[in-house]
């Protein structure tokens, strides 16, 4: 008996750390393939867009033409790899409530707000490293393709460099605000549609406003406030500055999530 009892203390309490969670979070997404196809897709979109439009530019140029900034124009596949990203972010935690899982999580994690921050923490790490990627050969694809009109600027060139992981950094907290979503609605068509809307519909609705009207709003919208940061204010009419317009994003992503946190601790699953 006093033998059992030895073996026993030798064992080790498994306590539910936020390092364990993490871990087990990072084992969910890659063991999914939706997160894996809807990564690649947002990858893709990233860097043949942008290739696209870069080709596309370069064959319809015209000597003496102006107002061509090669930077955005390299990088102008994250205006629609954003979309993946916010879904892959939404279906972190939708996901979950669709199938059930949830319940499982949330009794291994009874305080929830770890399942939350872990869910969180694994988006933004892998968001950000393929999107950074992604970037980086978007860029100098981009840059080779304008070349043939010597449109091409290094990476060197002024804003260049924070054009590249500004795109990065701008899908990675786009995403998160998809994650705040997919908590707060717990349906994965009412977060992925709220996205989209705030993301697509919105801005274009502001738009048709009055100029004296639509110029006090749009560069307050989460889309636009992001996009300052790698397309550059001058390319954006009545934008904010790059790093204020990412910090707006940024602000958006602290409300959500503040809110998803809320109702995660108060709403039964």
């Amino acid at each position: 008996m006093s033998a059992v009892s030895v073996r026993a203390d030798r064992v080790p309490a498994l306590k539910v750390t936020q390092r364990r969670v993490l871990r087990s979070e990072l084992t969910k997404f890659r063991s999914l393939r939706s997160t894996v196809y809807t990564m690649a897709t947002a990858v893709a979109l990233m860097i043949g867009l942008g290739a696209l439009f870069s080709a596309v530019t370069a064959s319809q140029y015209k000597t003496g033409a102006a107002g061509i900034d090669a930077v955005s124009t390299s990088l102008s596949g994250t205006i629609f790899a954003v979309v993946a990203f916010g879904v892959l972010g939404a279906l972190m935690m939708s996901g979950e409530y669709s199938t059930g899982m949830i319940r499982s999580s949330l009794t291994a994690v009874p305080r929830r707000l770890p399942v939350l921050w872990a869910k969180l923490g694994v988006f933004a790490g892998t968001a950000f490293t393929a999107s950074l990627v992604a970037s980086f050969v978007s860029f100098f694809l981009g840059q080779a393709l304008l070349s043939s009109h010597h449109l091409n600027v290094a990476i060197t060139a002024p804003g260049a460099l924070r054009s590249v992981v500004g795109a990065a950094l701008y899908v990675t907290v786009a995403g998160l605000l998809g994650v705040a979503l997919g908590a707060l609605f717990r349906n994965t068509a009412a977060a992925i549609a709220t996205f989209t809307g705030v993301f697509f519909v919105i801005p274009l609705l502001a738009g048709l406003l009055p100029a004296s009207i639509s110029g006090h709003v749009t560069p307050y919208l989460p889309s636009n406030a992001g996009e300052a940061l790698w397309a550059g204010a001058s390319n954006l009419q009545h934008a904010l500055s790059p790093w204020t317009g990412f910090a707006l994003l940024c602000g958006y992503a602290v409300v959500l999530i503040g809110a998803a946190a809320w109702r995660l601790r108060r709403a039964d699953a």
